[in-house]
């Protein structure tokens, strides 16, 4: 299975961005991105010449693709896929994101990051509507309802979600002691305003 082998910490620093992959990590003082002020490795050194808009376009892409963990050929048939639906093409693609079994398990706060997330699916240790799936990057639909496996809930792991301010569920998915519903899909007011999904639109139709 493809994967980013690289330091997380540097991905970060490579975006000039928290993208908050190592989760509570992310959030203390220990976090790399906080203690180097964003700054690049070797950024004293060298002077950085102003970007063109092709990298603009590139480095918002890598963003995003960092954030929910995937490669390119994955992100290009999102891209596609998101392109043939009505609307907002850059936010549709970020719906399709949102909408994945790995990250709907984040969101229901069982794992710190997506990576974990992941792991957790891979695992086999989550059901969809009943049924055992081992997926993350099915997509999940209206009222599709994820719940852990009854012999994975003796693990004190999923005894109950993660706590934290870094944790909050949010509205479009309703969790309850049976699991988590997809009551809709995310609006465009749930997403991060960092994040610029018109500039990938640019970027594929170059």
């Amino acid at each position: 299975m493809a994967k980013y082998t690289e330091s997380k910490c540097k991905q970060c620093l490579r975006e000039h961005q928290k993208l908050y992959l190592k989760g509570a990590k992310c959030y203390t003082q220990k976090c790399v991105f906080t203690k180097r002020n964003g700054s690049l490795p070797g950024s004293n050194r060298y002077t950085y010449k102003r970007q063109t808009d092709f990298a603009v376009q590139f480095r918002e892409k890598q963003k995003i693709k960092r954030i929910y963990g995937i490669l390119e050929r994955q992100f290009r048939r999102y891209y596609e896929l998101a392109q043939s639906q009505k609307g907002d093409t850059g936010y549709n693609l970020l719906q399709i994101l949102e909408r994945r079994f790995d990250n709907v398990v984040y969101r229901m706060g069982y794992a710190p990051n997506r990576a974990t997330a992941r792991q957790l699916v891979t695992h086999g240790h989550f059901l969809i509507n009943g049924k055992s799936n081992n997926i993350p990057s099915l997509l999940l639909r209206e009222n599709d309802v994820v719940s852990v496996k009854l012999k994975s809930q003796k693990n004190g792991h999923f005894e109950e979600p993660l706590k934290g301010v870094e944790k909050s569920i949010p509205e479009w998915v309703e969790v309850s002691k049976d699991g988590a519903k997809l009551i809709s899909f995310p609006e465009k007011e749930f997403f991060d305003p960092s994040l610029q999904p018109n500039l990938v639109v640019e970027l594929y139709s170059r």
